[in-house]
C-alpha cells in the first residue's frame, strides 16, 4: 500500500515523529529545488508503505525550523521512533532518499 505525501504543521510534526518512521521535507514554496524534490518524494511514496512522508513549509513554521535546527531548504530529516536518524540538505535523487529510508 502506497503512502500519501501530505503537508503538516509544526505541531503535527511533534506528534508524528514520536512513532514509527517519518521522512520530513522542510521546503519553501518559492524554492525551485524544493518543487523538484516534491515530485521525487511523490514518486517514492508510490512504492513504500512503512514510512510517513510529510512536508513542512519552512516560511510558515518558524518554531519547528528552530526546534529541529533546520538552516536552509530543502532539508530532509528521517526520524524513527522519535529519534533523528539522518539529515540531508539540498535536492536529492530518488536512490539516495530510498537508501536513507531503508537504512533507518
Amino acid at each position: 500500500m502506497a503512502v500519501t505525501v501530505r503537508e503538516i504543521t509544526g505541531e503535527e510534526l511533534d506528534q508524528l515523529v514520536i512513532q514509527g518512521k517519518v521522512l520530513v521535507d522542510f521546503y519553501s514554496k518559492t524554492c525551485g529545488p524544493c518543487k523538484m524534490l516534491s515530485f521525487v518524494l511523490k514518486d517514492i511514496a508510490k512504492g513504500i508503505d512503512d514510512t510517513e512522508i510529510v512536508m513542512l513549509d519552512y516560511d510558515v513554521n518558524k518554531e519547528a525550523v528552530e526546534k529541529y535546527g533546520v538552516s536552509g531548504y530543502p532539508t530532509l530529516i528521517f526520524f524513527e521512533n522519535g529519534q533523528e536518524v539522518e539529515r540531508m540538505k539540498g535536492l536529492q535523487q530518488k536512490p539516495v532518499i530510498l537508501q536513507m529510508i531503508k537504512a533507518g
